[in-house]
């Protein structure tokens, strides 16, 4: 038995990002990322171990011993500690920072506990004078009886035979304990096993470059032979392949975990998962309860699963023997965590994957211009991915036909509404059918401002520099981004004039304009207003599923990966919202959004279509997105980025001060650039790497009532941007009273 541990303290202060080294006492057995009780100063602290000794420099009369284990077991595998050690260098965090990913965050603390269920079950066998003796007591018969399948919750058996268990367990004949039962998450949705369909051409040859690929060593392979890039159209059957995937992990006796960039798509995918690999599948994400959560993750971490289904966070699920890391709809910024550790869970994935040996697929119908580039000739070995395209609709299907309508001509003909006739027309078309429609309007709320049509002033948040949107349904003005929330006025605030005037359009609005089209016809919406309650993602798309809703109007968040038969018309309400966002990335968002929407179009027999709305007509990424023509949008956006200087051929970076004195934010911005500009200068041959340097306000300059100011720098990535960033982590490790400093790179929110 090892003397000594060396101990993370969970505390995020950097003054105590070390090893700690501790005694341990004597019967106390410690495995490497165990979690452990110390002493540290005149408190008690949880603790990760990440080593074990004989000996110590630390002298013995300053050791303490370790007080207990948080668990008998390792809370974290020995891969996951080595993980946490490569996150605090490549995202510059803590190792707490990095370990607490690795756990629910209701275990630590002790926030939550294990729930248990009074158990019912025999002492011994029933006799047949057991049954003599009961013979006038049948209830208590019957419940013996149920009980010699196997033992049962004490409620079950009193449900059927009220009382019995309590008078069986007084005649020595049941025993009643205290059982651990785990709360697992989807248990409404859990079907029978499904039939494996046959696969198509582009499907089998996938199989066969993947499972190739995992038994020669997967991504651990030199070259990048290992990680693939599956480029799909919509409704080509990627999920397939990454079912019969699994199912050879499982064969040779590996797990798996898949990734998916919306909660409300994990319904979906646990429901196709279950009704092929059953309890086999888990579930985690930040949606569940804290009971669900803990009880998933215990389950995974004992082996009770073998692949696991998730959002972000199941990267870090505590899965032993993986074979392969998959990574739906890659092309999502949610993979990408805008809080610390400011993470990229694909470089995660990728991580994860070598360390095991196991095969990386990252798949989309709408690849990122990044990943898409590193299929290309020319790309490093190191970041080198396979490409594997699947052009055609599985059984034949065609993809849907898209028509663009210009809304300016909508409005010279006198159409006011929000949906063009085109629309109109086809909505009541496909509702006379029998079909359902999906409708996109990627902002939710009613209006999206308030404004006075006699001096021009808007309602902002008083916290944010951001307009309040209005939600007719609660009658409030809110904020998205603080969730302030107050009555909408009556007359301006500015020139107290009565003509206050809503303009602009939301989800609800849609919602509202649907029902006066077509009265009577059930229509549901999903955003983040609907979707807030535990469950409400899959309420909603079960509704829909059924039938029970027949048209159903939401944001992105019902764009991608969805999958309804009954589905033949798909209008996006206003294509150019996306499109007209001050972000470099805004043309690709928008050829990716208006792609995933049409792909939910004419997905079984009856043929799709789609209709999408604009003021910019010839805009090429709303071009290219109705003809589904991935390649020349990448050719395109790719050189308008080379010649423009963005990523991913440079990176962007900001240090961004913040704080509730203006003045005070913006002096540690400009004391920020000033000693970046003297580093560079003191290394010439660094400074030519960087394109940009300066210091602004940030483009939201207040938001949730501080203030924003951001040393924002450009610099080649081929060249010593890794050097550049870590001085300017340097420089934002450096003090300064009542002012957050925060690095950022390649930032997923530029504002």
């Amino acid at each position: 038995m090892s003397r000594y541990c060396q101990v993370i303290i969970d505390i995020t202060a950097e003054q105590v990002d070390r090893l700690f080294t501790y005694r341990v006492p004597d019967g106390l057995e410690l495995t490497i990322g165990q979690r452990v009780i110390v002493p540290f100063g005149p408190m008690k602290r949880e603790g990760y171990v990440l080593s074990l000794s004989e000996e110590t420099d630390v002298s013995e009369e300053k050791l303490r011993d370790v007080l207990r284990a948080a668990e008998d077991y390792p809370a974290i595998l020995p891969e996951m500690v080595r993980l946490a050690g490569w996150m605090t260098k490549k995202y510059r965090c803590g190792w707490a920072e990095a370990l607490r990913l690795m756990i629910p965050a209701e275990m630590r603390g002790g926030r939550i506990s294990e729930k248990k269920i009074a158990t019912a079950r025999l002492v011994r066998p029933i006799t047949e004078e057991d049954r003599a003796a009961l013979s006038r007591a049948p209830k208590q018969l019957a419940a013996l009886e149920m009980l010699s399948a196997g033992p049962l919750p004490t409620a079950v058996v009193n449900a059927s035979h009220p009382g019995v268990c309590r008078v069986l367990a007084d005649k020595g004949l049941i025993r009643i304990e205290e059982e651990e039962t785990l709360r697992r998450p989807y248990r409404a949705i859990e079907e029978e096993r499904a039939k494996e369909p046959p696969l198509t051409a582009e499907q089998s040859r996938a199989m066969e470059m993947l499972l190739a690929a995992m038994d020669a060593g997967g991504a651990a392979m030199e070259g990048g032979r290992g990680r693939f890039l599956l480029h799909g159209v919509t409704g080509s059957g990627k999920t397939e392949v990454y079912i019969r995937l699994i199912r050879e992990c499982f064969r040779r006796g590996r797990t798996a975990i898949v990734l998916v960039p919306e909660i409300a798509l994990t319904p979906q995918m646990v429901n196709w998962f279950r009704a092929r690999f059953g309890d086999d599948a888990a579930v985690i994400h930040s949606r569940l309860s804290a009971g669900e959560r803990c009880d998933e993750w215990r389950r995974i971490r004992r082996g009770g699963a073998r692949v696991v289904i998730g959002a972000r966070s199941a990267i870090f699920a505590p899965i032993s023997d993986l074979g392969a890391v998959i990574i739906d709809e890659e092309h999502e910024h949610t993979y990408l965590s805008e809080h610390r550790p400011r993470y990229d869970a694909r470089e995660v994935a990728r991580m994860r994957a070598e360390e095991a040996g196991a095969v990386l697929l990252l798949g989309s119908a709408t690849p990122s211009i990044a990943s898409y580039m590193r299929c290309m000739p020319g790309v490093k070995p190191q970041n080198r991915f396979t490409l594997i395209e699947m052009n055609h609709r599985v059984n034949g299907r065609d993809l849907p036909a898209v028509e663009i309508v210009d809304m300016a001509k909508e409005f010279s003909k006198g159409n006011t509404s929000i949906f063009s006739a085109r629309l109109q027309a086809e909505l009541k078309k496909c509702v006379a059918a029998g079909h359902q429609a999906m409708l996109l309007m990627n902002r939710r709320g009613y209006n999206t401002f308030v404004s006075c049509r006699s001096c021009g002033y808007v309602e902002k948040c008083d916290q944010c520099d951001v307009a309040m949107t209005y939600h007719q349904a609660e009658n409030c003005m809110r904020c998205h981004y603080c969730g302030a929330e107050h009555a909408p006025p009556r007359v301006c605030p500015e020139c107290g004039s009565k003509y206050i005037r809503y303009f602009g359009a939301g989800t609800q609005k849609v919602e509202e304009e649907l029902h006066k089209l077509l009265p009577g016809v059930p229509v549901g919406r999903m955003d983040i207003d609907t979707t807030r309650e535990k469950d409400s993602h899959e309420r909603i798309l079960s509704a829909f599923r059924k039938g029970e809703t027949r048209v159903l109007v939401g944001t992105q968040m019902i764009a991608k990966g969805l999958d309804f038969p009954n589905v033949t018309l798909v209008g996006v309400v206003a294509a150019d919202m996306t499109l007209n966002v001050p972000d470099y990335r805004s043309a690709e968002r928008a050829f990716q959004l208006l792609t995933q929407a049409a792909g939910r179009a004419g997905r079984a027999r009856e043929t799709g279509i789609v209709i999408v709305q604009t003021y910019e007509p010839d805009h090429y990424a709303i071009r290219l997105a109705a003809l589904q023509d991935y390649r020349a949008f990448y050719h395109l956006e790719a050189d308008y980025r080379r010649k423009g200087l963005y990523p991913p051929f440079t990176v962007l970076a900001r240090l961004l001060a913040t704080g509730r004195d203006e003045d005070k934010a913006r002096e540690a911005a400009e004391r920020m650039e000033k000693a970046l500009r003297e580093w560079l200068e003191a290394n010439a041959a660094i400074e030519h790497d960087v394109i940009k340097i300066h210091t602004r306000p940030a483009p939201m300059k207040r938001l949730r009532g501080e203030y924003r100011y951001q040393v924002f720098v450009k610099m080649f990535s081929k060249g010593a941007s890794d050097e550049i960033l870590t001085e300017m982590e340097q420089i934002a490790e450096e003090s300064v009273p009542g002012v957050r400093i925060d690095l950022e790179v390649n930032p997923v929110n530029l504002m």
